[in-house]
């Protein structure tokens, strides 16, 4: 099946509708007596979407009690790192709705744990004890390079399996030390929604969802599900045919 395109006028827009199916999404769980699990991302277009969430939650239906976040990747760095995803998030977003602390999982700093594999094993071990099984949605981005999570191309990070989290050294983007999920454990989202933003990213996006084209080169193109969607604004989308 296709991936579905949504696409945008500007990033603005892009946020508001993101932010208006998210929320659609964990309320629709919740009506189901459900307790959803969200992956969230990081980066700038990520932090204003963490900001319009915030920003609507008085508004929304949503028992942001009764929600277990977690991240699709995380870099190896001390806790209150400026470059921890979970930090960003917290502040704009997870902080400021009455979220559960203790249903917020993060991946361990590098304070707390010795290296990344110790924190890849802890978080595998907390995904396998309270993850439920399953993403109600896995939320990606994609960068200039094509790289998702922190899986970058030509990194021995593809090709990890039977892990739900893998320890990645050498990453080309600093920190060098993170920590990701596994395609494994992306597969098993019940919805993987791309999010880009900027023409910085439209030829990875065009690589992405070319006909060809190789996992090695591009490693979004190694996410799969049958509910996938890009969100994108019309800059990021420059590149499609």
């Amino acid at each position: 099946m296709s991936p579905e395109l949504r696409r945008h006028d500007d990033a603005d827009l892009l946020v508001g509708d993101l932010a208006s199916a998210l929320l659609d999404r964990i309320e629709a769980a919740q009506a189901r007596g459900e307790v959803p699990h969200v992956a969230l991302t990081g980066g700038t277009i990520t932090e204003a979407l963490h900001r319009e969430l915030a920003r609507r939650a008085p508004d929304s239906s949503v028992d942001w009690s009764r929600v277990d976040f977690w991240w699709g990747d995380e870099r190896f760095v001390p806790a209150d790192s400026t470059d921890r995803n979970a930090r960003q998030a917290r502040e704009a977003f997870l902080d400021r709705v009455g979220v559960d602390p203790a249903r917020v999982h993060e991946v361990p700093a590098s304070d707390q744990v010795a290296t990344a594999e110790d924190a890849a094993a802890a978080y595998d071990a907390a995904l396998r004890e309270h993850g439920g099984g399953t993403f109600e949605v896995l939320m990606l981005g994609i960068g200039p390079d094509g790289h998702t999570a922190s899986l970058f191309p030509g990194h021995p990070a593809l090709g990890a399996r039977d892990a739900v989290a893998v320890a990645v050294h050498d990453s080309p983007k600093p920190p060098p030390d993170r920590v990701s999920l596994t395609f494994e454990a992306m597969e098993r989202a019940r919805a993987v929604w791309f999010i880009a933003s900027g023409d910085g990213k439209a030829e990875a996006v065009a690589r992405a969802l070319a006909a060809e084209g190789s996992v090695e080169e591009t490693p979004a193109r190694g996410v799969r599900n049958e509910a996938t969607v890009w969100w994108l604004d019309e800059a990021a989308a420059s590149a499609l045919p």
